[in-house]
């Protein structure tokens, strides 16, 4: 019997999901309905009923979701969970890929290039083919790289670019490196071509659950149903001659899925419909995020699409207060409306920073706030910046150290060879190059073969004495820092960690003298720059102290670090006012939310309507997206007028406030004259936050 009490925590559709193990089920999971609380309880369930921790697979799309769910298990069943896959996709993949290297023709220790190493080896590759030209677009090129290898396009009408491609392709391989497409369409090449791979597979997960399943991209999609049928198609009890249907769970929200620009299809729930049509469908209905006013706004908007499952939220939190629409003159107003309405919320309801949001439609509407929260003296994050692991110090750093556990990754090798400078120079490097692929070897094969073959072949490579001298010290660098990091040998005796030998790295090659060569001018910021590198090795030893990593080396350590720069970013938003954009805000709540630039062109936004008609039904659920981030309170701006480049343009409202119920909105109104007794009262509340602690 389950020591679960399930009636104590779940109302009746979240306790048929959680205990309906077995056979095909759709969740349909509303906003703000307790979907996470469903998933972790239903794996908590499961394991309660014996299923083992090694049989269950749960996918899901952050790394941080996955480590909340497993916190959850944790917490609901007190069991240790040692071999329990909670994962992202993409983790999921490369994890089976370190352990089938061999079968894709990789050694164990292949890289992940993130993102700026795709476009610095297509740079390359442009090159390599003589196409290479200022004028092109990398990120474009990238994606299209992406498309084709994920089966999303073919070359069409951009043929010119296949060599190139194939030169990539080529290049990854002789660099022992993969990119993130790799992580879900090399899985899916397995399957496909080696059944013995795939049948291991499926014995280990007989239970899948696939969290988001509404932001699944078609290859995704393949993976799973890969997993959960086989490679002979669909399985389902109903059909006649087959065996019983897989135990498999999808849950997610077709009114939220936002996510079309990159490959996710909210069509995956009808195909998992008829792939799968014995399957048992729940919907998740009670919102406990929101009031009914702001649910029935919501309502209101998302029924007017065509292409959606019929549900409807709603909520015990009833009444609520209205939405209240602000119609500024032009953005600079819009943005100091918004930073005095958080000032004025802040003292009238004892709210903290955290506890709003601003969302907008694109990161170019967050300038005028971001000057008026400057202005006002509120602290921010903006979503969607900088990765701390994207900076150049840290990812010169990364770098190193992605070449100490591959140094045939000629990306990241190229990025340290002349950092700090040591006189390798562009000759250098490009006779290094010529070298490597006349060999179809790595660069690091090359400098190898250079160093073996002697002086000689050294002359010939280097023309400076200099540069052959630099070229032996750095091989001998990297190769001390593989002995000591990969064999796990602390420098001067006693226990080896990661944090120290990184520490022992950063001085040896001296990067604080680099920093202050780069920056002469500017010493305070060479010493920010370094700060950040002394941070980077203390989040190292904070990961090594966790008492649930079970492997503290280096290639473990740069998984993560590929997973976070692949944009598994977190940011901790403690103390801050929220600033992003509505995409970057979905899963999240707020007491509090400005929708701010609600102008159409803007929402919905002119170049989505422009690159298919029916993307205004995607635009729509990108709206209703931000209206169920707010909880209490839901405050929406258009602009009269609003700078444009460099034009000022008179705006409409967005067509979507119309399809909101009148009787759910009122214009705003200024805040009314505080009584006497009002003012006494929120001089003392002030008093009382600010005198806190004080003797």
């Amino acid at each position: 019997m389950s020591r679960l009490n399930l009636a104590a925590e779940l109302n009746e559709p979240q306790i048929t999901a959680v205990t309906t193990v077995e056979g095909p089920l759709l969740i349909i999971a509303g906003a703000g309905s307790g979907k996470t609380r469903v998933i972790t309880w239903r794996i908590a369930n499961m394991l309660e009923k014996g299923i083992p921790q090694h049989a269950i697979l749960a996918l899901t799309f952050t790394n941080k979701a996955a480590r909340e769910m497993e916190t959850r298990v944790k917490e609901i069943t007190g069991k240790k969970l040692q071999s329990l896959t909670v994962s992202t996709f993409h983790a999921f993949g490369l994890g089976m890929l370190r352990e089938e290297a061999e079968q894709i023709g990789r050694r164990k220790n292949f890289s992940v290039y993130d993102e700026t190493d795709k476009l610095s080896l297509i740079r390359e590759c442009l090159r390599e083919c003589r196409l290479y030209s200022d004028k092109i677009n990398l990120y474009t090129l990238g994606s299209l790289f992406s498309s084709v290898k994920t089966g999303r396009s073919g070359w069409e009408d951009d043929s010119v670019w296949e060599p190139v491609y194939r030169e990539y392709q080529e290049s990854l391989k002789i660099y022992n490196a993969l990119d993130f497409d790799d992580l879900l369409v090399l899985p899916i090449d397995l399957f496909e071509n080696s059944p013995g791979i795939l049948e291991k597979y499926r014995r280990r997960y007989r239970y899948i659950m696939v969290d988001e399943f509404q932001d699944t991209s078609l290859i995704q999609y393949r993976l799973m149903k890969l997993l959960a049928c086989g490679n002979g198609g669909s399985l389902d009890a109903e059909k006649p001659g087959e065996t019983e249907a897989p135990n498999i769970c999808v849950v997610g929200d077709d009114d939220q899925s936002i996510y079309s620009w990159r490959g996710a299809s909210y069509e995956n729930i009808l195909m998992f419909e008829k792939d799968f049509p014995s399957l048992l469908e729940i919907k998740l209905e009670q919102n406990y995020r929101s009031t009914t006013t702001i649910l029935e706004a919501a309502n209101g908007v998302i029924a007017n699409n065509a292409n959606r499952k019929d549900k409807r939220l709603w909520s015990g939190n009833t009444g609520g207060k209205p939405i209240e629409l602000f119609f500024p003159a032009d953005d600079g107003e819009e943005a100091a409306f918004i930073a005095s309405r958080i000032r004025s919320l802040m003292a009238r309801e004892n709210l903290k920073y955290h506890d709003f949001a601003v969302l907008v439609r694109t990161n170019s509407l967050t300038r005028n706030i971001e000057e008026a929260f400057l202005a006002e003296n509120l602290p921010y994050r903006v979503s969607g910046g900088t990765s701390f692991f994207q900076r150049k110090e840290i990812r010169d750093v990364i770098s190193y150290l992605r070449v100490i556990a591959n140094p045939d990754d000629d990306v990241n090798l190229l990025r340290i060879i002349n950092t700090p400078r040591r006189g390798i120079g562009k000759t250098a490097v490009a006779r290094l190059s010529a070298l490597a692929r006349g060999g179809r070897s790595s660069i690091w094969g090359a400098l190898v073969r250079a160093r073996a073959a002697g002086d000689e072949s050294q002359k010939q490579l280097f023309e400076e004495r200099r540069a052959a001298a630099d070229s032996e010290d750095f091989t001998g660098l990297v190769d001390a820092f593989r002995d000591e990091i990969l064999g796990r040998k602390a420098a001067g005796g006693g226990k080896w960690t990661l944090s120290a030998s990184v520490r022992s790295l950063v001085d040896r090659i001296d990067y604080w003298s680099c920093l202050v060569t780069e920056h002469s001018k500017n010493e305070k910021l060479a010493r920010w720059k370094f700060s950040n590198i002394e941070y980077f090795i203390k989040m190292i030893e904070s990961w090594e102290r966790d008492p649930d990593n079970l492997d503290a080396g280096l290639y473990p350590y740069l998984n993560r670090i590929s997973l976070i720069t692949g944009g598994d970013r977190e940011e901790n938003a403690e103390g801050k006012v929220s600033l992003m954009t509505i995409h970057a805000s979905k899963g999240l709540e707020f007491p509090v939310v400005f929708i701010a630039g609600a102008e159409d062109g803007i929402i919905p936004h002119e170049k989505s309507l422009e690159e298919e008609a029916g993307n205004i039904e995607e635009e729509r659920r990108l709206f209703y997206v931000a209206i169920t981030r707010a909880r209490d309170k839901l405050y929406i701006t258009s602009c009269k007028k609003r700078k444009r480049v460099q034009n000022t343009v008179e705006c409409s409202p967005s067509p979507f406030l119309e399809e909101i119920p009148g009787r759910l909105v009122r214009p705003f109104e200024e805040d009314k004259i505080l009584s006497e007794a009002e003012a006494g009262a929120l001089f003392a509340k002030m008093r009382e936050k600010f005198t806190a602690g004080v003797p």
